[in-house]
């Protein structure tokens, strides 16, 4: 089923599904015990990819510990994607022929790098990750990578149930829910469920 792009409606995830990430670690979407944010980012070794991941990683506990699990999807090949995913602590998968791109309405559009507000985002992600790439922190990316570099960003928060909750579909290459609006919209989740559970009961 390819999603409507309606943020903020409620849709219904197609079927379960048993994704595999880079690691080998299989990932089933959705998940039957937490939320799951499913994020879509553009290239292996995207820079403002990785500067917004580098947010994410900082805190990942925090949202780990509001019942948040982080799968992050790229639109490069495994082989290529799996050395700038090594560090990271959170599922990455790879999907080069973008089909769940196609089915969560996640599109390319020049816009992802001509959109003024995304040029200042631009050079701090390319003198950030010059410095990294320095100390080996990250890699450089390819310099065709696969799928081309006019991706957008999108961002979907997944019940258990399979259900949609929130959604962003980013108008350029440098928007999506920082965590703080993360951690909001997975309280405002939570919330209904935390209200029917009686006291003492604990999670």
């Amino acid at each position: 089923m390819r999603m409507v792009r309606s943020p903020g409606k409620p849709q219904v995830v197609a079927e379960r599904r048993e994704l595999t990430a880079v690691s080998g670690e299989r990932v089933t979407l959705p998940d039957p015990d937490r939320l799951i944010h499913l994020q879509f980012r553009r290239f292996a070794g995207c820079p403002v990819c990785n500067l917004h991941l580098r947010t994410v990683v900082l805190r990942h506990r925090e949202i780990e510990a509001a019942g948040v699990r982080e799968v992050v999807v790229f639109h490069s090949p495994a082989e290529e994607l799996a050395p700038h995913a090594a560090d990271l602590p959170f599922a990455v998968v790879a999907d080069p022929d973008r089909r769940l791109y196609t089915e969560f309405g996640v599109e390319r559009a020049p816009r992802a790098l001509l959109d003024p507000r995304v040029w200042l985002p631009i050079v701090r992600a390319v003198v950030s990750g010059a410095w990294n790439v320095v100390r080996g922190r990250e890699r450089l990316p390819s310099t065709s990578p696969h799928g081309g570099r006019l991706g957008l960003p999108g961002d979907f928060l997944i019940a258990p149930d399979g259900r949609v909750l929130a959604s962003k579909y980013g108008e350029h290459a440098y928007d999506q829910w920082p965590v703080d609006e993360l951690l909001r919209l997975a309280a405002g989740a939570n919330a209904p469920a935390a209200a029917e559970r009686p006291p003492g009961s604990g999670r």
